[in-house]
């Protein structure tokens, strides 16, 4: 997308839930979106426990991704959370890594 449209097109992303039918969720309802919000942090927490990281949502407006250590992370949404979590491990965090389909298909995730 070019940074015009970036703008114009305000700040709903297409991975979230929002209450307009058919625009990014079927789900018009508040609960069932924060429940797919919730399932989708679950799905990320999977693999990011592989990096020693863990991801919360915070107040249904963002996220916060946090190291073992402490350090935290505000990720506005899932498009920036490898770039965050490359920040915060201080390593290249690859969601296709061989080694973590290894270990997700061993634990059967």
């Amino acid at each position: 997308m070019c940074a015009l449209c970036g703008v114009l097109g305000g700040s709903d992303h297409w991975t979230d839930a929002i209450a307009r039918p058919g625009v990014f969720s079927r789900n018009p309802e508040a609960a069932e979106r924060r429940r797919e919000r919730s399932r989708r942090v679950q799905c990320a927490n999977k693999l990011l426990t592989f990096y020693g990281l863990r991801l919360r949502d915070w107040q249904g407006s963002a996220f916060l991704l946090s190291s073992a250590t402490g350090k935290t992370e505000i990720v506005d949404h899932l498009a920036h959370l490898w770039i965050k979590a490359e920040r915060l491990t201080g390593r290249k965090c690859d969601p296709l890594d061989p080694a973590l389909i290894a270990r997700l298909e061993a634990s059967g995730d």
